[in-house]
């Protein structure tokens, strides 16, 4: 969800500014904000190419980003852990770095067609206008999982067979 976010936010920020520079009373600029709104217009192919890039580019740093805080090498050498087949230290942060990398771009590609699936939707069925957006649709269905994990933790609690088996 964060990268989505980032990503919005950049995008969103040039049409912004290039909305309150089309009223200027000077023609070049007036002209380039022009130009600039509309290559930033949320329903052009161009902004949807962008933002899928942008949504794979953010999900690679928030993941590297975090991956980079935990330390996971250190910890498992001061523990004396290891993963067979491969040395401790440097190595064993080289291969956890290449295994992150390979999981993160299915992911990342994932996250970018959740993004621009409104935007594909759109195009397919004519509809200019849908009321759910990428990052709602992640946001129902996070809040949909919760409740499930907590209905079926409540129902364990009490000795049941379950909710969802």
């Amino acid at each position: 969800m964060i990268p989505l976010i980032f990503a919005v936010s950049i995008m969103v920020f040039p049409g912004t500014i290039a909305n309150f520079l089309t009223g200027s009373e000077t023609a070049w600029v007036r002209d380039l904000a022009e130009s600039m709104r509309r290559f930033f217009d949320a329903n052009t192919a161009q902004y949807q190419i962008i933002y899928f890039l942008m949504v794979v580019a953010f999900t690679y740093f928030y993941t590297m980003v975090v991956f980079q805080q935990q330390r996971i090498a250190e910890n498992l050498q001061r523990q004396g852990a290891f993963i067979p087949g491969i040395r401790p230290g440097p190595n064993t942060n080289t291969y956890l770095t290449r295994v992150l990398t390979r999981i993160t771009l299915v992911g990342a590609l994932f996250l970018g067609i959740v993004a621009v699936l409104p935007y594909i939707a759109s195009q397919i069925t004519g509809v200019q206008t849908l009321l759910l957006s990428s990052t709602s649709m992640i946001i129902v269905v996070g809040v949909a999982i919760d409740t499930m994990r907590q209905l079926e933790a409540q129902l364990m609690m009490r000795n049941y067979e379950g909710f969802i088996s």
